[in-house]
């Protein structure tokens, strides 16, 4: 059994395309193994700035296969469409293409009626022969949202792409791709790493990246990731959230993850709780730290996951928190200026922002729920009194207004937010 590894070596790619790479790899590629009689024990590795797949259990061949191939249908091949009767040039001209005899023909039911097949043995190649074919297919069919030229070819990828691996046990597979010929040499992490890592089989591709800064492994790093947050947390005596989707993001955005503790001014606390996190997970993918004994208290901490030096977590937290601080500074001059003016004083400005072009301004759809909430009481039957009416009416002239706010301005997110 021989066992397979290739590798793309990439600029730094999207963290979403990542994942999503990795998973059509492994719908693609064990589909298109077995279309051509190959098994295989798959797995696939991704970083930031590299994309793997290492099979595993792969024969050293493919099986000889019987093959059926379609030819015309029956009244095509036949004179009067009698199988027993004198072929035509069409069932002739097939069975010498196929590299059969005419009476090797065999008639099968389609949809399409009675057709003619030719069976035929394929001997199987070589399993060396089949994965160079395979190889530089597999990495041309990922599809991504947005995927850029960087030198002369055709060739689209979502970031130009800096090495190829493609070894076979000890043997290098001749593939090349926009004038990168694939070798036995990968590259270790970019500050933790200096020069060039020799593979010599697959078995060396994750202990030999670990030792030059790189966690190939997405689980390896999702669990350093979440280890070393529990750790921190319990020095801290806090509760650092973990959000799921933030940590999958995080963990395609590293290759050696190391996670720093932050900080920021205990004014900011002054703002809402939804706009400080916003601010934190959405533009700086921090984690957000609370009280442990108070729930939903936040307490002037973050959590952030660097991609840097270890040997360096104290400057890199002072420059991620002098980042924070500038945002926050921002967020608070919308809040205390959004905040000195009436919330219904918004309303008039929703008149300059457009709803849908034959609908209207999102005033005119402000003014159509509150005719619908006039009318649906006798509509349905129900009984309102006039305060609460009024109430209804206020409230829906509201619930709109904090789209002309500063605040959500800057952090569209917090709309339907702030006005609450």
């Amino acid at each position: 059994m021989a066992t397979f590894l290739l590798e793309v070596g990439t600029e730094e790619l999207p963290a979403s395309f990542v994942a999503d790479a990795l998973a059509q790899w492994e719908t693609k590629i064990p589909a298109s193994l077995t279309a051509l009689g190959l098994t295989a024990t798959l797995r696939t590795y991704g970083t930031p700035r590299r994309l793997a797949v290492w099979l595993a259990d792969l024969p050293d061949r493919q099986p000889d296969r019987q093959l059926e191939v379609k030819g015309p249908a029956v009244t095509a091949a036949f004179g009067n469409g009698d199988p027993q009767g004198e072929p035509t040039k069409a069932a002739i001209g097939f069975a010498k293409a196929q590299g059969v005899t005419v009476a090797d023909l065999v008639v099968r039911d389609t949809e399409k009626g009675p057709c003619v097949f030719a069976l035929r043995q394929e001997v199987g190649r070589p399993t060396a022969e089949v994965l160079t074919e395979l190889a530089p297919a597999w990495i041309l069919g990922l599809e991504g949202k947005r995927l850029m030229r960087w030198s002369h070819g055709d060739l689209k990828f979502p970031r130009p792409m800096r090495w190829l691996v493609c070894l076979l046990d000890d043997q290098v597979l001749p593939i090349a791709l926009e004038g990168l010929v694939a070798g036995r040499q990968t590259w270790g992490h970019r500050v933790l790493s200096q020069g060039p890592v020799i593979l010599d089989r697959p078995a060396d591709y994750l202990p030999r990246l670990r030792e030059a800064g790189v966690l190939a492994d997405v689980t390896e790093r999702r669990e350093r990731i979440c280890q070393q947050m529990a750790g921190v947390a319990e020095l801290m005596g806090a509760h650092v959230e973990v959000l799921p989707n933030l940590l999958t993001e995080v963990v395609h955005l590293v290759e050696f993850p190391t996670a720093v503790v932050g900080e920021f001014d205990r004014e900011f606390l002054a703002l809402p709780e939804p706009a400080i996190v916003m601010e934190m997970v959405v533009h700086q993918r921090y984690f957000p730290v609370y009280d442990r004994g108070t729930p939903r208290t936040l307490l002037p901490y973050f959590l952030t996951v660097s991609n840097g030096d270890p040997a360096k977590s104290k400057q890199i937290a002072q420059g991620n928190g002098r980042v924070i601080r500038a945002r926050l500074a921002d967020g608070k001059f919308f809040y205390d200026a959004d905040r000195a003016i009436p919330l219904a004083d918004f309303g008039p400005q929703l008149r300059k922002v457009t709803f849908q072009e034959q609908l209207g301004s999102i005033a005119d759809k402000v003014e159509r729920m509150q005719a619908i909430a006039a009318a649906l009481p006798t509509c349905a039957g129900l009984s309102l009194n006039a305060e609460t009416q009024a109430q209804l009416q206020r409230a829906i002239a509201l619930c709109k207004a904090d789209l002309v706010t500063q605040l959500v301005g800057e952090f569209p997110e917090l709309q339907g937010v702030m006005g609450g």
